[in-house]
């Protein structure tokens, strides 16, 4: 077992595995304090030490001196409501310049910040921080606890699961967990390339090997020597190339087209697929000596219709990539994180990384609501839907007798509550946005003809579109209460 280099100083056992827990996802190895530990530089090395509830000053200074590490080499987390906080962050204290305080609930992000701002850690070589995948749900905690399992071993992987639910991203937390890190990751589409040219690109070719091989080329085993090789959709491999991969996968030898030289291969291979293998290999379409050569360690990777309680998460994680492009950010109101989670997501992760980009465009630094969601994502809103027809009929020119009892009749249509509740405050706001919208745009962004339609004040109108940021559905660009009121100009 490697040496612990992270000392976690806790009396509360809640909070202790939390932080421990942290740690590990980062690739360190957590030791938890207790009477019975020897702190003994010489079998550990120390790099980073945790102080929580601990009372007992003497004994904090007892635990800091034994681990027997300069104070300017050693991070020290602190809990925002530790008592020690005080006395290690004074002036005159040797760790002040090297302290990172930490709120609870622990953040992640928070916890991976202090860690890379830090000096101290930067020269750990034990183990670099994998790649964690996003989502604190308990199927994804299933996902990364494999993950960190089978990274240290050489054992093929099979991840499953449909399209767009990160499998690429599996392989790559792998990889970057294993003692291969240093070495390439080369990934290749096997349904993308045709398969006359599959056996070109996975061992290479010598020049004048067929038409078009002008030069000699290596091959994705070549490239990937020493280090990671990911099939993806190896269900859609032809039968005669499975026959071809699976002498390699045996012998761990391969020849280049066109080239009677046999070379030795040194990689890790990992495969994905959306397809069911067992069915395939029932059906004939997939060979069993090949499936199981590849299934050593099956992952499966959850849709996300089952890991709903993850996209906050996801969310903020595409924000952040977002932002690294050039681009702004979104953020989604109750109402519509509500809306979104009534979808079936087909297209899984990768179709929720489209949207948010897709609605950073349209709302730069803006808040996402129900209504301004594409149509097939804002799920059942009765109300939206009942509001709206209110002023078409208005503005349609129908009578206006009808027209009260028309909206009184739209008023009355039963709205079902939601099982989880909702917020009434946002869905309210969802339905007034979506009514100004709709105002507008009849009257041509005319902010007093839409007033009038919506039978309320024209600076009353103006300061709604202050505060939902409408001036833009607005004529013109002074949406000012001092405005002559025939437009916005």
């Amino acid at each position: 077992m490697p040496n612990s280099n992270v000392l976690i100083i806790e009396s509360n056992g809640t909070r202790a595995d939390i932080v421990t827990s942290a740690m590990q996802f980062m690739g360190f190895f957590p030791q938890r304090w207790d009477a019975s530990l020897q702190l003994d530089s010489m079998t550990h090395e120390w790099r980073a030490v945790y102080i929580g509830g601990i009372e007992d000053e003497e004994l904090c200074e007892q635990l800091l001196a034994s681990l027997e590490v300069p104070a300017d080499q050693l991070l020290v987390l602190v809990g925002s409501d530790s008592p020690q906080l005080e006395r290690l962050t004074k002036v005159g204290s040797p760790y002040a310049a090297q302290i990172e305080v930490l709120d609870f609930p622990l953040r992640y992000e928070r916890l991976a910040e202090a860690v890379r701002r830090a000096p101290a850690m930067r020269a750990v070589s034990s183990s670099p921080a994998p790649l964690r995948l996003v989502g604190g749900s308990l199927a994804m905690g299933r996902v990364n606890a494999l993950i960190r399992q089978v990274a240290p071993f050489d054992s093929s992987v099979l991840v499953l699961g449909e399209s767009g639910t990160g499998k690429e991203m599996v392989a790559r937390a792998i990889h970057d967990s294993s003692p291969r890190r240093d070495k390439p990751f080369v990934a290749i589409n096997c349904g993308a390339i045709p398969a006359e040219l599959l056996e070109s690109e996975l061992f290479g070719h010598e020049k004048g090997a067929f038409t078009g091989a002008i030069s000699t080329r290596k091959g994705r085993f070549e490239m990937a020597e020493g280090g990671t090789l990911f099939l993806d959709e190896i269900g859609d491999m032809s039968l005669p190339m499975q026959v071809k991969l699976l002498r390699v996968l045996q012998e761990r030898m391969y020849e280049r087209v066109g080239s009677n030289r046999t070379q030795r291969c040194d990689v890790r291979i990992i495969a994905a697929t959306h397809r069911n293998l067992e069915v395939s290999t029932a059906e004939g379409r997939f060979r069993e000596d090949l499936y199981y050569r590849l299934s050593v360690f099956p992952l499966e990777m959850p849709p996300l219709r089952e890991r709903l309680e993850d996209m906050p998460e996801l969310i903020a994680e595409f924000n952040q990539r977002l932002q690294r492009r050039g681009l702004q950010s979104v953020r989604f109101s109750g109402s519509a994180l509500q809306a979104l989670r009534q979808h079936t997501w087909p297209g899984n992760v990768r179709e929720l990384s489209n949207l948010v980009e897709r609605l950073a465009i349209l709302y730069p630094n803006g808040e996402v609501r129900a209504s301004d969601l594409p149509e097939k994502y804002r799920g059942v809103q009765p109300i939206d839907e009942t509001g709206g027809s209110v002023v078409r009929a208005m503005l349609d020119g129908q009578a206006k007798s009808a027209s009260s009892t028309h909206h009184r009749s739209a008023l009355d249509t039963e709205v079902m509550l939601p099982e989880g509740g909702v917020d009434l405050k946002d869905h309210l706001a969802d339905i007034e946005v979506g009514l100004i919208r709709q105002a507008l745009d009849i009257t041509d962004g005319v902010v007093a003809h839409a007033a009038k339609l919506l039978r309320m004040q024209r600076t009353t109108l103006v300061e709604k579109l202050r505060k939902y940021g409408l001036q833009a559905a607005c004529r013109g660009n002074d949406a000012s209460p001092e405005s002559n009121g025939t437009a916005v100009a």
